[in-house]
């Protein structure tokens, strides 16, 4: 029994041994050191964690390009908001090969000569002298991409800034005439110009008749400093004359009065009508044609006719004309008007008389026919 339980453990014992990779028994040679070694399959690393590089373009989509030239040579980025006193110089410049510009419609209408604009190798430059309450408005420039195809605005390279010219005599920014109309259309919100010299100023808005200040609730009207007063959802009953109140320095002062005139017609292309004196004429006497759009007030058309004694060279009088006509209830919508005269009929005249009718929302051709009579 001893000699079968001794037997038994050598033979776990060499068992063990042929496991480990150490002699099982003695007389065979023991292995080298590393030899025969079974390496793991799988390492225990460390991971790796890789810090990715905020992408510029996450940041600010748009790379501002625009500095202002301080006294002494100094630059500066300009916020989005600045204010100067009026008669100051201002010099802003945008860095680029090719800058367009944009700037207050004041000095555009009046090609001010205070304003000039140069482009050097590396950037463009806006230089204003003298300046006025009247310049108050947005400056912006941005970079053209251009190639064989022509040139276009790079959206990624821009600058602006509005800037307020205070003026202590000009609280509002100045307008050409005293008196302005505002139209109001049902699909697109309205608003009253009266925009301040003075970003701190307190503005409010007040109606001519009957007396009293509009509630300015932040829904329906709000209060833009850079633009003015804005109807969001405009309706016949905003119609009526309004004005401004600003103070400022302890200073109140009233701005130019706004008539708010409500459209009644629908925005698209214009709705027209074309009737002639006479349908049938005999030789030798006058006829007219006319055209007619009823449209937006603010909406200009434009005429343009084909007649049949055009290709023969047939002198004939073509008169346009538009004008405003209240419908009532502050509606208000403009009769634009095109007549073609032409006198001493003769047989080159009879045909067709086509009115095309044009503003920025399309097309309308008509077309009535004169015979002899």
């Amino acid at each position: 029994m001893k000699l079968w339980v001794i037997f038994s453990l050598i033979l776990v014992h060499e068992a063990l041994q042929n496991v480990l990779g150490q002699p099982a028994a003695k007389g065979k040679r023991p292995k080298e050191p590393g030899e025969n070694k079974i390496k793991p399959a799988i390492k225990k690393v460390k991971p790796k964690v890789t810090k990715l590089k905020e992408s510029t373009e996450t940041v600010a989509k748009v790379q501002s390009i625009m500095t202002q030239v301080m006294d002494k040579g100094r630059f500066q980025k300009p916020p989005a908001m600045l204010s100067m006193s009026a008669g100051h110089n201002m010099e802003l410049r945008c860095k680029g090969e090719k800058i367009s510009w944009s700037y207050p419609a004041y000095l555009d209408t009046y090609r001010d000569s205070r304003l000039s604009i140069k482009q050097h190798d590396r950037y463009g430059q806006l230089i204003l002298m003298n300046s006025s309450a009247a310049d108050t408005g947005e400056f912006a420039c941005w970079a053209q991409l251009c190639d064989s195809r022509g040139c276009r605005k790079d959206e990624s390279k821009a600058g602006s800034t509005y800037v307020f010219f205070s003026d202590k005599g000009e609280i509002f920014v100045p307008s050409s005439s005293y008196f302005e109309i505002v139209y109001l259309h049902p699909d697109k919100p309205a608003v009253i110009p009266c925009r301040v010299t003075v970003p701190s100023a307190k503005v409010t808005l007040h109606r001519e008749f009957p007396a009293e200040e509009l509630k300015v609730d932040g829904t329906n009207i709000i209060y833009d400093v850079k633009k003015g007063f804005v109807y969001q959802h405009p309706h016949s009953n905003h119609s009526g004359v309004v004005y401004c109140r600003a103070e400022a320095r302890g200073a109140p002062q009233i701005s130019i009065k706004y008539q708010l005139l409500y459209v009644e017609v629908p925005s698209g292309p214009p709705s027209a009508t074309i009737t002639a004196s006479s349908n049938k004429v005999r030789s030798g006497d006058d006829f007219s044609v006319f055209c007619t759009v009823l449209g937006e007030p603010d909406v200009e058309v434009e005429f343009t006719w084909i007649f049949p004694g055009q290709e023969y060279g047939r002198p004939v009088g073509i008169q346009d004309s538009w004008r405003l006509v209240n419908r009532g209830i502050g509606h208000t919508t403009r009769i634009s008007k095109s007549i073609i005269s032409v006198e001493d009929f003769e047989t080159i005249d009879a045909g067709y008389y086509i009115c095309k009718a044009q503003n920025l929302r399309g097309q309308t051709t008509l077309a009535t026919r004169v015979d002899r009579g």
